[in-house]
């Protein structure tokens, strides 16, 4: 008996037939997926996390860590999951970061921060 490219079938060839190998939802665990990796986002994390917003920075990397682990345990919805929550943490974190530098420096202009700058009067 042979498949569709002229190439002989062997028992355990076919899954689900006896001495198959059995299906498992999702793919094979820890074996072969569908396409390439969701992106992880670990270098916007990262960079988000340095120069914008910290907290929200930090919750990007744990959530990029995921990713890959994830991707190579057989759990493609779970990784991409994980894959938009960094995405939308490093973009939480940027715009909390701008808006800061930009609340800043408009109170700055408006002399809210004076430093060293005033005269006491005795």
């Amino acid at each position: 008996m042979t498949d569709s490219q002229g190439m002989p079938n062997y028992p355990g060839d076919q899954p689900n037939q006896p001495g198959g190998q059995p299906n498992y939802p999702g793919g094979q665990p820890g074996g072969y997926q569908p396409g390439p990796p969701p992106s992880n986002n670990l270098v916007w994390a990262i960079l988000t996390t340095l120069f914008c917003c910290l907290p929200f920075g930090v919750v990007s990397i744990v959530q990029a860590a995921k990713v890959n682990g994830l991707w190579a345990q057989g759990q493609t919805a779970a990784a991409q999951e994980a894959s938009d929550s960094a995405k939308k943490w490093a973009i939480i974190s940027a715009v909390v970061g701008v808006a800061w530098i930009v609340l800043v420096v408009i109170l700055s202009i408006a002399g809210v921060f004076t430093f060293g700058t005033g005269t006491t009067s005795y």
